[in-house]
C-alpha cells in the first residue's frame, strides 16, 4: 500500500492489521541498569531534562569505580544489559570536561566511554549497549570492540525543527542528515543498532512517516536495524518546551501501529511502558513486540519522573493480550544466532554465556551440576489450560512446543505429566549399578568433554589413567557385592585400543561375575572397534554379544544433527554412522538405551530432529528401552572455558526437553529418565512431574560429570533414591537394566551398604598395546565434510 494512504486511515484498522503483522507470540524487555556516564552535552534541545552544564564540586563523569558498582547490583540482580547513556561531545563545548578527562587519561568522552564499557564487560559480564549520540565509522569500530550493541535516535526527519526556537536550536548533533550518516556507518561497521522516533515535538505525520521509510531503507540496505523505538515527547519542568503540548494516546497508537505496517513482520518495534502511565497496556494493541529497557537498579535517568512499570506488572499486561514476555539481550536473536558477523569476539563469548536456546537472555541462573537453586515457578503446580496436541507431533510441532513459554509451557508439562501417569502410573524406577570410566585418555576432539585426556588436554581436571583388567573385574566384583544388578562401562577412545580390548573386558567380567549386566560402549567405541579389526558391525556386534554384552548405553549421541556436530564433535561418528551402530545391535538381539545432550550450541531445530530420528529408529526395530536427556555441563568444558558455547540450558529448557520427548516420543519410547548427577536433587523433583518415570542408576562411581564440574555427588545409595522418589510423592520401585523385577536377595543386599571409597585411576603399564596402524575418526572432519 501507499504509506500516504496511513494518514487518513481509522486508527482502529490501523491497529488491527498491526497486530496482525507482528510475529509470534512473544513480546520481550531487556533487563538492564542505567550507566550516565555524563550528563554534560554540547547539544541544548528543548525537551530534555538528562543533559546540564558543569556543576561546581560536581565530577563531570563517572569514575570508573561508581560505574563498576553500580554493574555490580545489576548483574545480582539479574540485569544482562548496561545501557551507557551520556551527552554528545561534551568536550566541545566545555573546558570542564575536556580538563576532567585529562586526569582520567583520556582526550575524548568516546574514549573514555570505551574504557568504562571494557570495565562492565570484563569485571560483570553485562552486555555494554552505548548511546554516545552522533558516531563516525572509526569511532564505531573501536566501540564494538567493547560493546554488544549501540543506538541513536533519529527522533525526526524534520530539519526546521533545528530553526532558532524550536526543539533542536542550537543543537548541531541532532542535525537529521547527520543522524543518518551515523546510522549508515553503523551499518558498514556490522554494528547491532538501535534508532527510533520521537513524537509530538512539532513534527507532522507525514514527517514520521517518511523518517520511518528512511530508517526502513537503511535497516534494509545493511541488516542492521534491531529495533525502532516510537516514543511519545513528555513535557518536562524546567525546559523550553515545559508548556508544549504532549502527544494524546491515539497519536501514540497511530505512530506505533504505521511504524509496524511500514516496516513489516520482520522488525522490532517497541515502545517505552513508562512513557505511557497506567495506560501502557494499550501499546499492545498496536503492535509493539518489545517493552525495551527495564531497570530493577536505576532509574530512567532521561525521565527520570516516569517510573518503569515492575517485570510483574509488564507480565501481566502481556498476558491481557495473550501473549507472554520474555528477556532478551542488547541483541535480538536474529544478531545472536549470527555472532561472528555482528560481534567482536571477545564480546561474543559473554553473549553465548548470557544467551538460551531461543538466542533470548536467560530466564533463569540455574546451570546444571551446580547446587543453584530451581526457580519457584517449576517446583510448584498451577492450573493450566489442556494442551491439544492431535495427531504424531512432526518436526514444526516439536519446535514449536521448545519454544513455549509461561502458561504454554505449563501447559506443555502438565500433558507430559499425564500422559506419564496413563502410560507409567506414578512409579518411578532406578537400577542399582556401578559406573566404571576404564580410560580418560582420547584421541577425539569433542569440543564438550572435560574427560577426556591426551596432549591437547593435558590442562583439564586431574591427570590421565588407564583402568588394568584385574581393577575393572575388582570393581565388578565390589559392585555385585553392594546388590548392583548392572556394571556400566564406557571410556575414552586410547589410541592403543582395538576391538580386542573390548571383547577382552567384557569376556573377563562374564567369567566372574556371569550373573551381572554389562552395559558398556557406546556406538563410537563400538564403530571403532570394529574398524580396528576390520569387522563389519554386525559381525562384531555378534562377537560382544556372544561375550556376553547384555545393552549398549546411548552415549556419543549428544545432538542428532549434522549441523551441530560439526561444531562439538566433527571427528566423531556421524548421525549416520551413530543410528546404523544402533540399528545394526538392534537386529543382533542388543538393545539399548539413548540420549541427547543439549544446551551448548544446539536449539528446538536440532532438538526436533535428534527426537524424531530416534523415534523412526524405534518404529523399526523396538530395541530403545529409554531416553536420557542430559543437560550440557558447562563448567569445564573446552568449548565453553573458550567462549564458544551457552553455559548449559536454563531449567526452563531442561524441563521442556524431558516434556516434550515424551510427548514426541509416545507411544514408541516409553521411559523418560532425568539424571540426577546433573539435576540434583530439587531438578530431579521438577522433572518427576514434567514426564519423567525414571531416575537411572545410584552409579556407584561417576567421571564425566564431575570431570566437567557437577557438583551432585557420584552416588545416590538406594536408600536416598528411594527418599527422593517419595518426597516427589510418587512410588520408588527398583529395576533391572531391562525394566525387570529385582530378585528381592538383591534388592536386599543393595541397602545399608557402607559408603564406598573412591577408587584410585592409577597409570598402567602399557605393554602389549600397541597402537593400531590407522587411527579411526569417522565423522565429519574426516569424511571431509
Amino acid at each position: 500500500m501507499d504509506v500516504r494512504e496511513l494518514l487518513e486511515a481509522p486508527l482502529e484498522e490501523l491497529c488491527a492489521e498491526a497486530r496482525r503483522l507482528r510475529r509470534g507470540p512473544l513480546v520481550t524487555y531487556s533487563p538492564k541498569v542505567f550507566v550516565p556516564v555524563t550528563k554534560l552535552c554540547r547539544d541544548v534541545c528543548g525537551y530534555c531534562t538528562f543533559a546540564r552544564p558543569p556543576r561546581r564540586g560536581e565530577r563531570a563523569y563517572m569514575i570508573l569505580d561508581e560505574v563498576i558498582d553500580v554493574a555490580r547490583a545489576a548483574a545480582a540482580a539479574g540485569c544482562h544489559e548496561a545501557l551507557f547513556t551520556l551527552g554528545d561531545k561534551p568536550e566541545l563545548r566545555y573546558r570542564a570536561a575536556r580538563e576532567e578527562l585529562r586526569t582520567l587519561g583520556c582526550e575524548t568522552t568516546l574514549e573514555y566511554l570505551a574504557s568504562a564499557a571494557r570495565a562492565v564487560l570484563d569485571e560483570t559480564g553485562l552486555l555494554p549497549h552505548l548511546n554516545p549520540g552522533l558516531m563516525t565509522r572509526a569511532d564505531l569500530d573501536e566501540l564494538r570492540r567493547v560493546s554488544a550493541s549501540m543506538g541513536v535516535m533519529l527522533e525526526t526527519i524534520a530539519e526546521r525543527l533545528g530553526a532558532r526556537g524550536a526543539p533542536h536550536w542550537a543543537s548541531p548533533d541532532k542535525l537529521p542528515a547527520r543522524r543518518l550518516e551515523t546510522i549508515a556507518a553503523a551499518g558498514e561497521a556490522r554494528v547491532p543498532f538501535t534508532t527510533g522516533i520521537l513524537i509530538g515535538i512539532g513534527e507532522t505525520r507525514a514527517e514520521r512517516l517518511d523518517a520511518l521509510l528512511a530508517i526502513r531503507d537503511l535497516g534494509e540496505q545493511h541488516g542492521h536495524v534491531q529495533e525502532v523505538i516510537v516514543q511519545n515527547f513528555r513535557a518536562k519542568r524546567g525546559t523550553r518546551m515545559a508548556a508544549h503540548p504532549e502527544p494524546q494516546l491515539d497519536e501514540h497508537l497511530w505512530t506505533i501501529a504505521s511504524a509496524r505496517i511500514v516496516l513489516g513482520p520482520d522488525w522490532h518495534v517497541q515502545a517505552p511502558p513508562n512513557l505511557a502511565y497506567d495506560d501502557f497496556p494499550r501499546l499492545l494493541d498496536a503492535g509493539i513486540d518489545d517493552w525495551g529497557g527495564v531497570s530493577p537498579v536505576t532509574i530512567d535517568h532521561v525521565n527520570p519522573e516516569a517510573p518503569w512499570p515492575e517485570v510483574e506488572r509488564l507480565e501481566e499486561a502481556t498476558r491481557s493480550r495473550g501473549l507472554e514476555l520474555a528477556p532478551r539481550l542488547a541483541l535480538y536473536p536474529e544478531y545472536v544466532e549470527n555472532l561472528e558477523r555482528w560481534c567482536d569476539p571477545k564480546v561474543a563469548r559473554h553473549v553465548r554465556g548470557r544467551a538460551d536456546a531461543l538466542r533470548l537472555a536467560r530466564e533463569d541462573a540455574w546451570t546444571p551440576g551446580e547446587p543453584s537453586p530451581i526457580p519457584r515457578r517449576y517446583l510448584a503446580r498451577r492450573g493450566v489450560e489442556r494442551l491439544d496436541l492431535g495427531t504424531e507431533l512432526d518436526e514444526d510441532a516439536i519446535v514449536r512446543l521448545f519454544h513455549a513459554r509461561g502458561r504454554e509451557r505449563d501447559a506443555v508439562r502438565a500433558a507430559a505429566d499425564e500422559l506419564r501417569r496413563e502410560v507409567n502410573g506414578d512409579v518411578v524406577t532406578y537400577v542399582v549399578n556401578r559406573n566404571i570410566n576404564y580410560t580418560n585418555i582420547c584421541y577425539f576432539r569433542c569440543g564438550f568433554c572435560a574427560f577426556s585426556k591426551g596432549k591437547l588436554a593435558a590442562n583439564l581436571r586431574g591427570p590421565a589413567y588407564l583402568v588394568p583388567l584385574e581393577e575393572i573385574v575388582r570393581r565388578c566384583r565390589e559392585a555385585w557385592e553392594r546388590g548392583a544388578t548392572e556394571v556400566c562401562l564406557q571410556g575414552g577412545i586410547h589410541p592403543a585400543f582395538t576391538g580386542a580390548f573390548y571383547l577382552d573386558v567384557v569376556h573377563a567380567i562374564k567369567e566372574a561375575l556371569p550373573e551381572i549386566h554389562v552395559h558398556a560402549f557406546s556406538p563410537l567405541e563400538v564403530w571403532q572397534g570394529a574398524a580396528t579389526l576390520g569387522l563389519e558391525l554386525d559381525d562384531y556386534l555378534k562377537r560382544l554379544r556372544g561375550a556376553g554384552l547384555g545393552t549398549l548405553p546411548g552415549t556419543a549421541a549428544e545432538i542428532l544433527d549434522d549441523e551441530v556436530r560439526r561444531i562439538i564433535c566433527p571427528d566423531k561418528v556421524t548421525t549416520a554412522q551413530w543410528l546404523e551402530v544402533m540399528q545394526t545391535a538392534h537386529a543382533v538381539g542388543l538393545r539399548s538405551t539413548t540420549t541427547m545432550m543439549f544446551g551448548h550450541v544446539d536449539g528446538p531445530r536440532a532438538w526436533a530432529r535428534h527426537l524424531i530420528a530416534l523415534r523412526e529408529l524405534q518404529r523399526e526395530t523396538g530395541g530403545f528401552t529409554e531416553f536420557v536427556p542430559l543437560p550440557f555441563v558447562p563448567m569445564e568444558a573446552p568449548i565453553a572455558l573458550k567462549g564458544l558455547a551457552r553455559r548449559g540450558p536454563t531449567f526452563g529448557e531442561t524441563l521442556l526437553v524431558h516434556a516434550v520427548a515424551r510427548l514426541a516420543l509416545h507411544p514408541w519410547i516409553t521411559n523418560v529418565q532425568a539424571s540426577w548427577v546433573k539435576a540434583g536433587p530439587d531438578g530431579v523433583r521438577a522433572l518427576l512431574k514434567a514426564g519423567v518415570n525414571d531416575l537411572g542408576g545410584t552409579l556407584m562411581n561417576e567421571s564425566i560429570s564431575r570431570a566437567a564440574g557437577a557438583a551432585h555427588g557420584q552416588e545416590l545409595p538406594p536408600e536416598r533414591m528411594e527418599e527422593l522418589i517419595r518426597s516427589a510423592g510418587r512410588v520408588p520401585r527398583q529395576r533391572t537394566t531391562l525394566y525387570g523385577e529385582v530378585p528381592e536377595e538383591r534388592r536386599r543386599a543393595s541397602f545399608g551398604a557402607p559408603p564406598l571409597a573412591e577408587p584410585l585411576n592409577p597409570n598402567a603399564s602399557e605393554a602389549g598395546l600397541k597402537a593400531p596402524r590407522r587411527l579411526v575418526r569417522p565423522g565429519l572432519a574426516a569424511a571431509g565434510r
